[in-house]
């Protein structure tokens, strides 16, 4: 009896060892609910480690997820791939071969399934959208079609949505501070949006058929269609970090890093930064001087005034030299924090020495306040076009400067001791840069902005047409050479993009 009992032991213990152990997917997959739903998880921008984590969380949710691409797949997830890069992916796949096949949608529908614990409506802002794909567009949502990027779309002035895109900019901006740059760049996208809009937003039903609008910013914009305000971005604006950090990076030369840096050490005014006798740099110390006049907006009327200066000075030294006022006055506003001059002249190679004249009659007559040259980098257009994927800087001849500019009723500032002084001249940010005339469109286009107009360019050209485009030149990466542009017509057409004019770029 001892003897069998032991055999039995033993053999239970055999059978045990041989029962395979369970997989990572049977561990921790849930109880299926949603078998008509096939997820696959595109690994690509993703990575393995968030992959494996969204696959993990959809599954104890009773999601199906499948680890290979396969004909049981009804949903792709993509995480900042357009449609052009998950469609040709899908081509080069074993499985169905169709693109129509499965809907190929953004993380953001995944995120808000996850949330509501079950799938939700698939609507337009959803859905990768190319105009490369256009006769397999999976989601088969009416209503209003906005393009995905802001350089297919016509942003003029003004801006019917102001409440709401100061809500998403300052959102952007605080998660800027935060070095959270998706963050950041989600609000500004959306806020994008919302400012090519031809009419108001009045109900949440309207951005239903809008891109790049996560469930963040739809709730943001909820809140204040419904209590007229954001309790979130309140927050945000009573933060003592956000507000330090907004005053310090006001301050001429003055980036997000050194601005949390002294926030860190425990500075929170202007003052504070006096009273320490802080080591500053000669544009910081420049910067914190004329404080009051560099945060104070200029106007159209004084842009064009110092236009008129640096017209004189350059046509003194170069005539026949063409001067472009760009940056936000070139796109029609009325208003903005710096004047941004274009300078060039039709024959290559005259513009070569210029600025250093022309900065140094303009010192000479009282003008400038403080400037600093850069010397032009430009060396080898194919490695300039290469970089132009790591940074947004340009190489071109410039100077930064703080002009002086005459005004003519009398200017009140505080200064530094905190009495008032009486004075006839307004300190203001002027930026004067020289660019060969070769390279004249791609500089003009660059310069006029919008930041987020030039950013989503950019982005456009890499993504859909596999191309570096920067304020130097345009590269195609499939053809390996450099494409000429005589106007900025000629970059938009390189592209296939139709024609957007300056007053059409406040994205």
């Amino acid at each position: 009896m001892l003897v069998q009992l032991l055999y039995s032991i033993m053999a239970l213990l055999l059978r045990k060892r041989r029962r395979p152990a369970p997989t990572v997917a049977d561990s921790d997959q849930g109880a299926l609910r949603f078998l008509e739903v096939g997820i696959f998880l595109v690994e690509k921008r993703m990575g393995s480690s968030r992959r494996a984590f969204l696959t993990k969380l959809a599954r104890t949710k009773g999601f199906r997820v499948e680890e290979v691409y396969s004909d049981t797949v009804t949903h792709v997830i993509s995480e900042q791939n357009t449609r052009d890069e998950v469609c040709e992916w899908l081509q080069a796949q074993p499985g169905p071969g169709g693109l129509d096949s499965p809907t190929l949608l953004d993380v953001s529908w995944f995120t808000e399934s996850m949330a509501a614990g079950s799938p939700v409506v698939i609507e337009p802002r959803h859905c990768l959208v190319s105009s490369q794909c256009p006769e397999s567009d999976a989601c088969e949502v009416e209503g209003p079609t906005v393009p995905v990027y802001a350089c297919q779309r016509r942003t003029a002035l003004p801006n019917w949505n102001q409440s709401l895109t100061d809500a998403l900019e300052i959102l952007a901006e605080e998660a800027d501070f935060g070095n959270s740059e998706g963050r950041s760049l989600a609000f500004s996208r959306a806020a994008s949006v919302l400012r090519s809009l031809p009419s108001p937003v009045t109900r949440l039903e309207d951005l239903n058929s809008l891109p790049c609008f996560g469930a963040h910013s739809k709730k943001v914009v909820q809140e204040i269609l419904e209590d007229g305000s954001s309790v979130e971005v309140q927050q945000v604006l009573h933060s003592e970090r956000y507000r330090t950090l907004k005053l310090f990076s006001g301050i001429f030369g003055v980036g997000k890093k050194t601005a949390d840096r002294w926030y860190q050490e425990g500075l929170r005014t202007l003052d504070d930064l006096r009273k320490k006798e802080k080591k500053l740099n000669r544009q910081q110390e420049a910067g914190l001087q004329h404080y009051t006049d560099l945060n104070s907006p200029v106007t159209r009327l004084e842009a064009d005034e110092i236009q008129r200066v640096v017209q004189d000075a350059v046509l003194r030294f170069l005539p026949g030299a063409m001067i472009a006022l760009t940056g936000g006055f070139r796109r029609g506003k009325q208003s903005g924090h710096d004047v941004d001059f274009l300078i060039t002249h039709p024959k290559e190679g005259k513009e070569m020495g210029l600025l250093t004249k022309v900065v140094s009659w303009l010192s000479s007559q009282g003008l400038l306040l403080y400037h600093h040259m850069r010397q032009n980098s430009y060396k080898d257009p194919m490695e300039v076009a290469v970089q132009a994927s790591k940074d947004r800087l340009d190489h071109f001849e410039s100077c930064f400067s703080i002009f002086k500019l005459d005004v003519p009723n009398e200017h009140i500032e505080s200064s530094s001791a905190g009495a008032e002084k009486l004075r006839n001249w307004k300190a203001l940010r002027v930026d004067l840069v020289v660019t060969p005339f070769s390279q004249y469109p791609f500089a003009l286009l660059g310069w006029t902005g919008s930041k987020h107009f030039e950013r989503e360019l950019r982005r456009f050209a890499v993504h859909e047409k596999k191309m570096i485009l920067n304020s130097h030149a345009l590269y195609d990466t499939k053809q390996n050479k450099m494409l000429p542009a005589h106007c900025e017509e000629d970059i938009f057409a390189h592209l296939g993009l139709d024609y957007i004019l300056p007053t059409e770029r406040n994205a």
